[in-house]
């Protein structure tokens, strides 16, 4: 699903958004409603200076929200049994629900800024009535991608940025797509849009090491030289470590760790090391979850620990 399939209307409309409740409809209106999305209950009474002075604030706050908290306001004058029940000694007193249980609160007419941190608080990672599932898009395009359709994978991380242009997880993923096409300076380019200081997110790394392997393999020759090479002289390390890179830039992972675990095998501490800081160049490129690094960091334990 794309942001264009979810970006439709929703039915929702904004009036829904705030209604007043009575004992008899509070577990419907905020105890139900709040396991699909936040409630902010108001308890206020007509006399309550305060409350007058808060209730427009809190209107205005779940206005802006978009869809993502709802505000039910109950007039503890006409109904007292509930606020009895939670304890509510003095008004105004504003509590969230989440999911079917009391989450947050706070008492007082506070502030508008104080309210809208407060609803920052609460709806984290909530989005907006009619905005797409930015989350949900990025596992969808990280599934496309490894299934080797980077075209397709590059369309869906674009209308995430199209959505949010500062998304590190969709800029990381369009880098990905265009190394995997083989669009290395695009790759480039688009990596250089994360801000230095997201530059340590385990996406931006992954991609980053994409773009350096990618470099390497540029300029280490044909595989079929690479593999004549080897099969004269199984001792050249170099040739074999060339080979890894260059099987490991058209996408053939398994064949690309069996060589560099040769070196392993036969001089660990050659190149300074170089064979196994490869492999874990590859396992970080690949990530933490995909098979082949899963497959490859057991065998070089293996290895290494034997």
């Amino acid at each position: 699903m794309t942001i264009m399939e979810q970006g439709g209307p929703t039915p929702q409309a904004a009036p829904d958004l705030i209604k007043e409740t009575t004992t008899q409809t509070f577990v419907k209106d905020v105890i139900e409603e709040s396991r699909r999305q936040p409630v902010m209950i108001d308890f206020w009474a007509p006399w309550c200076g305060p409350c007058r002075q808060l209730t427009p604030i809190l209107e205005k706050a779940v206005r802006n929200a978009k869809g993502r908290v709802k505000l039910v306001k109950m007039n503890i004058d006409e109904h007292p049994q509930i606020p009895g029940q939670m304890g509510i000694q003095s008004i105004p007193a504003v509590i969230a629900f989440v999911n079917g249980q009391p989450a947050d609160g706070f008492m007082g007419a506070v502030p508008e800024s104080q309210v809208n941190a407060f609803i920052e608080k609460i709806t984290k990672g909530v989005p907006a009535a009619g905005e797409p599932d930015l989350t949900e898009i990025l596992k969808e395009a990280e599934a496309v991608l490894a299934e080797g359709d980077a075209g397709a994978a590059a369309q869906i991380y674009a209308e995430v940025l199209a959505h949010d242009a500062t998304n590190i997880a969709a800029l990381a993923g369009l880098a990905k797509c265009y190394v995997t096409t083989g669009a290395v300076e695009q790759a480039k380019q688009t990596l250089a849009m994360v801000p230095e200081s997201k530059r340590n997110d385990a996406a931006v790394k992954a991609a980053q090491a994409m773009i350096d392997l990618a470099e390497q393999a540029q300029s280490v020759g044909p595989v079929a030289e690479l593999e004549q090479k080897v099969a004269a002289n199984p001792l050249d390390h170099q040739a074999r470590f060339d080979l890894a890179t260059a099987l490991n830039a058209m996408g053939n992972r398994t064949e690309a760790t069996e060589q560099l675990l040769a070196i392993v095998k036969r001089d660990r501490k050659w190149n300074d090391d170089g064979a196994r800081r490869q492999l874990v160049q590859f396992f970080e490129a690949w990530g933490g979850t995909d098979e082949a690094t899963v497959d490859g960091r057991k065998r070089l334990s293996t290895i290494l620990f034997s």
